[in-house]
């Protein structure tokens, strides 16, 4: 259903987001980056738990990150477990600081499913850094679109950043949802830059 222009009300209890899908049809060149200090491992069949303390560290609290909170823990697993779905987590003297999530599920594509750094690696030129790691896997043969999203509950500097790095805007959207801090899913302190309304 496409929106028509105006002002349009959001339920209370929900939060309203713009999402904005950004793709790449050719491999961009890598961007100059500084050593950050981070070694990239590639995680075999990650445990849920596991998973969900590191998408929490990464995105739950600054950011609203939910999606992977909301699903049960079988979905979660069949999603994590499929020979498709790559996931690395970016470590410095052993400490979990990124989360980077590659799905080629998609013939002859790659959706960034998942990239982000816990507050301790921000401003260290880490994100730069793992951007060229996860197109160097992404650009793999038989890849003809790489592509992801954000939102405007995201980092505010994420739009830009993905832009800077080689990805087109193609498209906008906007997602009215439950409040994941009503629903218990994130606590109520999570992103604090966005107003709960009961």
């Amino acid at each position: 259903m496409m929106l028509e222009a105006g002002f349009h009300a959001v339920p209370q209890g929900h939060v309203a987001t713009v999402v904005t899908y950004l793709e790449m049809r050719a491999p961009a060149a890598a961007r100059p980056e500084r050593d950050p200090g981070l070694e990239l491992r590639l995680v075999e069949r990650p445990d849920v738990e596991w998973y969900r303390a590191l998408f929490r560290k990464v995105g739950a609290e600054d950011w609203m990150w939910f999606s992977r909170l909301m699903i049960g823990e079988d979905a979660l697993l069949a999603v994590l477990h499929d020979p498709g779905v790559e996931v690395y987590v970016a470590l410095r003297d052993g400490e979990e600081l990124g989360l980077l999530e590659l799905d080629f599920r998609a013939r002859g594509e790659c959706e960034i499913a998942f990239f982000g750094l816990a507050r301790a690696a921000i401003g260290q030129g880490a994100g730069r850094w793992l951007m060229n790691r996860a197109l160097e896997r992404a650009w793999r043969s038989g890849v003809g679109r790489v592509h992801l999203h954000t939102c405007t509950l995201d980092s505010p500097q994420a739009l830009d950043f993905y832009r800077r790095s080689g990805f087109e805007p193609v498209r906008r959207e906007v997602e009215v949802l439950r409040d994941p801090r009503l629903t218990g899913h994130l606590p109520e302190s999570a992103a604090p830059h966005v107003p709960i309304l009961r």
